[in-house]
């Protein structure tokens, strides 16, 4: 067997299920993997498989304890979970109509039932393939994730391919049935453990990674790249990725289409490829390759000589690409990609889908994955469509080239949440849209604020000089909006990157949909689109225009129970409830929890990304809270080795006395700088003249600030490896930010072109305590007559009596 190389080794051990957990007879095999999963085996041979597959790595769960009931002729296992029966050595289908003669699995205390080829129709689907900009949710793009209101899911893994102890992937002896059933109520946290133990973590992506992404299908020279460049730079607009589209490289044509194959950068674009990089890298910007050798080997590319030492060509000189051939592989990796790797590239974009051959691109993304281990200063990442099996495992994926328009803004946040389903957090669209439709301020500016609280940030377009993804290139207004939320974008890495270590170490989403704590909202279009955002945030997404009358978007949403605030402007709402708010260009319904602490980068260099020496860290008032920040390089594998540092961050909450403490609690020294200059944001609180500061026991200098509601503590040169505590007291200190609708229906009014004493009669009729029928009559009688509103402002105000009538 042809030898790929250490990096590319299984641990086999890891995929034999605990023999102690293991149920096994002539023709099946149940393997009790936890109290609510179960592996489930048939063949009529009684051939099994041990080995790891394309989707599962790992069977060698802890035992668990679950009772056997075995009768001779049939058994019957039960766990905390669930109840198995099964008739010995029988199909699992049954050949009446009831189906589950053979195997059933009743949820204990439930009628619920599970059978093989149960329909399954309750499950909430995952998606498979890209967004889509149809006004209706079209299921051709999805498949079958882990989340259903069953409360279970199966997972069929009969077809799947084998790996060797070396990497290899193989064909199996194919058994007849091999599926995984997963039962876990209501507690789908739960079932993604099993899953992510089952299938592998999710990788740890390189902290870069959570920047701003630059990404147009344009080809780029070197001056071009430098004058890009030099423009974010100028305009103050962060960035820390530029990933080059497909003409980067030498291409050939074949009648009217250009190949996509090609592995040599184009000398007329690009002349000095490593001055390229290293002036990237130099700025803090990362660069990615857009590569497919799908269409094989072609005699353009520099290295295809040494190429046909070790594989044979076709007789038109094409050497052909196989994934399932070992040898192929090798060459591919070693000849074509390893010399880009040694101009400094930092990850590749696998731009290749074909439905029909799934598991090519699997395998395709996978040996990408693992190739990059070899070299322990570079972190794995990989770029690319979804391949859908174990997609977590090969981050980041992308979904598609998505048209402008606000149906597709629409579909993203409902996308990423399905997407939770089957335990993938990063997918990354083309914020702005790809192409097509209609270039609109509005809309740009809404999809840079969704962008900057989902997974990834890429602005993106196609080739034409009339896409307009530069903030720059739009008006001021616009381009001041999204330099404000771009710049704020880097300033949550701190926070990002800690949410991104949760993810890849215990398996919690970055994303995780409102319906998964709310299931009856699933169907419901107004919040169904909502979602938590990391531990701390929570994200009831604009995609819609707005009445341009009020020039405000009226947007309902929910918020969960608990205390939150608007993240902006610091106002309460009690959650538990639904509410009506209008929101201007520059706000976004982002709410953070009564007691949130939110760490952000103050580095005054604007592309970096590493560990900040200045740290603001923004502490939101209501409820004691602690939060644990994740530090390492960002972009190597050295966290493995230990070389990472958690930092705990304390709140102690009392209305007129907060403590804050932040100290290491893991890790070592020597990860983030030795020094740190802190500022502390207490939202919502007055100015406290009794200000403490110590580093263990010995007390500091502070300089202490009020801005706008907030109160500022800032702090210099603390050394990292030691406690820092600050206390502050006072009476009354914390605002009282209780949300009012009335404050909202006062801003609008007062900026509406109408007679000022007009205004005051509306805001009377807003405010009395007339029934809601009466104010709406009053208020058609004030566009009556010569000198009456006009009717544009009649129906505005008729529609906001009507949204208050409502609420």
């Amino acid at each position: 067997m042809y030898d790929l190389g250490d990096q590319f080794a299984l641990d086999l051990s890891k995929s034999r299920a605990n023999p102690y957990s293991v149920l096994v007879g002539e023709k099946f095999r149940i393997s009790i993997l936890t109290e609510r999963l179960i592996r489930l085996e048939y063949s009529e041979n009684g051939v099994f498989e041990d080995r790891p597959t394309e989707l599962v790595l790992c069977r060698n769960f802890p035992q668990v304890e679950f009772n056997v009931v075995d009768n001779g002729t049939s058994i019957v296992v039960t766990t905390k979970y669930f109840t198995l029966t099964y008739v010995k050595n029988a199909p699992f289908k049954g050949t009446n109509v009831n189906k589950a003669v053979n195997l059933k699995v009743q949820l204990n205390n439930t009628d619920r039932v599970w059978y093989y080829g149960h329909p399954e129709v309750r499950n909430y689907m995952a998606p498979v393939l890209q967004v889509t900009d149809s006004k209706e949710e079209d299921n051709r793009y999805n498949m079958k994730g882990l989340y259903s209101i069953d409360g279970f899911a199966s997972i069929d893994d009969s077809g799947s391919k084998v790996f060797n102890a070396r990497g290899n992937c193989l064909q199996r002896e194919m058994p007849e049935i091999d599926l995984y059933l997963f039962m876990y109520f209501q507690d789908f946290t739960l079932a993604l453990k099993d899953y992510f133990m089952l299938t592998g973590y999710p990788a740890l992506i390189p902290r870069y990674a959570l920047g701003n992404w630059w990404s147009r299908n344009d080809s780029y020279t070197e001056e071009g790249l430098e004058e890009l460049i030099k423009n974010f730079d100028t305009n103050e607009i962060p960035m820390s990725i530029i990933m080059l589209d497909k003409d980067w490289h030498i291409r050939l044509r074949e009648g009217n289409n250009h190949l996509k194959t090609g592995f040599t950068f184009n000398g007329e674009l690009i002349q000095n490829p490593a001055k390229v990089v290293e002036l990237m890298h130099s700025k803090g910007i990362r660069i990615g390759l857009n590569i497919n050798p799908v269409e094989g080997f072609y005699p353009i590319d520099a290295y295809y000589e040494e190429a046909k030492k070790y594989l044979q060509p076709l007789p038109n000189g094409v050497i052909p690409f196989n994934v399932y051939d070992a040898k192929t592989i090798d060459v591919y990796l070693k000849i074509f990609i390893h010399p880009l790797d040694n101009f400094g590239v930092d990850f590749f974009w696998v731009d290749w889908y074909d439905q029909t051959k799934i598991e090519e691109l699997m395998l395709l993304k996978h040996y990408h994955f693992y190739d990059m281990m070899r070299d322990y200063k570079r972190r794995p990442m990989v770029y690319g469509y979804n391949a859908t099996i174990a997609a977590h495992r090969y981050p980041v994926l992308y979904a598609g080239k998505s048209t402008v328009s606000w149906e597709t803004l629409k579909a993203i946040p409902f996308f990423n949440g399905k997407a939770t389903n089957l335990g993938v957090s990063w997918w990354s669209h083309d914020i702005g849209g790809f192409f097509y439709g209609t270039e609109d301020n509005e809309l740009y500016t809404r999809y840079v604020q969704l962008g900057t609280f989902s997974p990834i940030l890429k602005l993106s377009a196609d080739v034409g000089r009339f896409y307009k993804r530069e903030p720059w290139r739009w008006d001021m207004r616009t381009y001041a909006i999204a330099k404000d939320y771009l710049q704020l974008r880097h300033r949550l890495i701190p926070y990002l990157y800690s949410e991104a270590y949760k993810y890849y170490k215990y398996g919690i989403p970055l994303i995780q949909p409102i319906y998964y704590r709310y299931p009856e909202l699933y169907d419901d279009g107004l919040y169904r689109s909502e979602y938590y955002f990391g531990s701390q945030f929570f994200v009831c997404p604009i995609t819609k225009k707005k009445e341009l009358v009020m020039n405000r978007v009226i947007q309902k949403f929910f918020l969960p129970d608990g205390i939150w605030y608007d993240f902006v402007t610091g106002k309460k709402f009690p959650g538990g409830q639904k509410y009506v708010s209008f929101f201007r260009d520059q706000d976004y319904p982002v709410f953070a929890k009564a007691g949130a602490i939110i760490p952000m980068s103050n580095n005054p260099n604007l592309n970096d990304t590493t560990p900040p020496k200045d740290l603001e860290i923004q502490i939101f008032p209501g409820q004691s809270n602690n939060y644990r920040m994740y530090e390492d390089d960002g972009t190597t594998d050295l966290y493995l080795k230990g070389y990472y540092l958690l930092s705990l961050i304390e709140y102690n909450y009392l209305p007129n006395n907060y403590t804050v403490i932040v100290r290491p609690v893991e890790g070592k020294s020597g990860i983030i700088p030795d020094e740190r200059n802190y500022k502390f944001r207490f939202r919502n609180t007055k100015k406290s003249e009794d200000v403490t500061a110590f580093v263990r026991d010995v007390k500091i200098e502070c300089e202490m600030y009020v801005e706008g509601p907030d109160f500022i503590v800032e702090v210099k040169d603390v050394p990292t490896t030691q406690q820092l505590t600050i206390n502050c007291k006072g009476k009354d200190i914390e605002i009282d930010a209780v949300r009012i609708v009335m404050e909202e229906i006062e801003s609008i009014i007062s900026d509406i072109p109408i007679p000022t004493k007009t205004k005051e009669q509306i805001y009377e009729l807003f405010t009395s305590p007339d029934p809601i029928n009466k104010k709406r009559i009053a208020m058609r009688k004030m566009g009556q007559g010569r000198n009456g509103l006009e009717t544009k402002y009649v129906q505005l105000f008729i529609k906001l009596l009507e949204y208050i009538g409502q609420l």
